[in-house]
This record gives C-alpha cells, structure tokens and sequence, in this order.
C-alpha cells in the first residue's frame, strides 16, 4: 500500500476532510483542525513579529526623541511604522487563520488522512502501515505538534506539506498535524490505531483531566508515541 494525494477543491467533498467516503469496512476515530492561535503563535510567529516591529518603533522614537525633535513631531513620525506594522501583522494574523480553518485531519483505523492547502488544496492519504515512528512535542493548553514518519522510499515533499510538516526534516520529510486539541488523547488514538493495524500491543488512549499523565515519555522534547513503531 502506497501513499496518495489528491488535489482538488473541499467545497466539493463527499465527506468532510476526505477525497471520498470512508468505505463500509473503514472506522472514522478523529477529525479535527489545528488551533488557529497556536498556528499563529508557533508557524507564523506572530508574537515574535509584534515584538521586532514593537522595538524597531521604540528604537525609531528613542533616537529621535535623543535628538530634540519635540513629542508631538516624534509621534506624528510614527504614524506610517505604526500603521505598516499592523498591516503586516493582520495579514499574517489572517494566513494563521486560513491556514488553520482548511486544514482537516483524519484518523481512522487504517489511515491518516491530511487535507491542506489554502490555494491548491491537497489530500493525503497516509495507511498506518506506511508510518513507521510518530512522536508528540506538547504545547500549551493540551494542544501538540504530532509528527508521522514515514516508513521505506515513501516521501512527500516538504514544501508540498508546509506548514504541516516538521521543521527542518528537509532530507525526510515528516508529515505533522499541527496544533492538534487534546494531543495526548489523539495521540493514543494513533497509536493504539496504528498497533491494531500492524498486529502488535498498544496503549489505550484517555481523555486527560489537568495534571493527569497518559502515555510514557522519553526525556527529549519530542518523546515517540511508541518505542518503536517497525
């Protein structure tokens, strides 16, 4: 079984976040999109940007001020940085969001299934036998990047994948869903998916309460899923 993607426009789908209907032999576990505060915050940086334009407008009304220019010609100066600031940062607010909003990802007991793309919407299809590891980073307020690796000479490339990909995976590319809610619990899901697909022991996944641990991790900041997933 091999790795698909389909090109074509969501309006049109048979079924939410799928090139076509699940079959009758096929379980839907998970649907869901990415966060768009977090894809803001962690792909677009949003807040870092606020802050370099923040500082370079400082800077810019410091060094006049230094010079003697009066308060009311130094903050009639900064009416253009201030106003270019916000639309660059609203129109990078607005990509967070689109991205986030046409993005759907797909769990079921045979596959995942990732449907992105803003313009050119593309839908891949990923059979859990055709992912050989997957690991978590945690984020704040229960979401997680899950990132999929996939198994033998299977490769999407990166910049058909971004920004639901790993960074920096540029050789072997990892499909990721991005800024998932309740990554712990979508993450057992997956595994437990994935171990039924390939006949082995998984984990049972649960729904967390605050401050209740699930699956075990390794001491590096993307602990696997699974010790080993081949």
């Amino acid at each position: 079984m091999s790795i698909e993607s389909h090109g074509h426009e969501h309006e049109f789908e048979p079924q939410m976040g799928l090139p076509e209907k699940l079959p009758r032999n096929e379980r839907l576990l998970w649907q869901g999109q990415p966060d768009v505060r977090m894809v803001a915050l962690r792909v677009f940086h949003l807040r870092k940007l606020a802050l370099y334009f923040g500082g370079l407008i400082a800077l810019r009304a410091a060094f006049q001020w230094s010079d003697g220019v009066p308060l009311g010609d130094v903050l009639a100066a900064l009416g253009w940085p201030l106003a270019l600031s916000a639309m660059c940062l609203g129109a990078m607010g607005a990509l967070a969001w689109a991205t986030a909003r046409t993005a759907v990802y797909t769990i079921t007991d045979k596959r995942v299934v990732m449907r992105v793309g803003i313009v050119l919407t593309l839908t891949f299809n990923l059979p859990l036998r055709c992912i050989a590891a997957a690991s978590l980073a945690r984020l704040a307020g229960g979401h997680g990047d899950i990132s999929l690796a996939l198994e033998g000479s299977d490769r999407i490339a990166w910049f058909h994948l971004w920004p639901h990909v790993r960074p920096w995976q540029l050789r072997r590319p990892e499909p990721m869903l991005r800024a998932v809610p309740e990554a712990e619990y979508v993450s057992g899901l997956l595994v437990q998916a994935w171990s039924a697909a390939r006949g082995v022991n998984g984990l049972q996944p649960q729904r967390q309460t605050e401050g209740t641990p699930t699956q075990a991790a390794s001491g590096d900041a993307r602990p696997q899923l699974q010790p080993s997933l081949s």
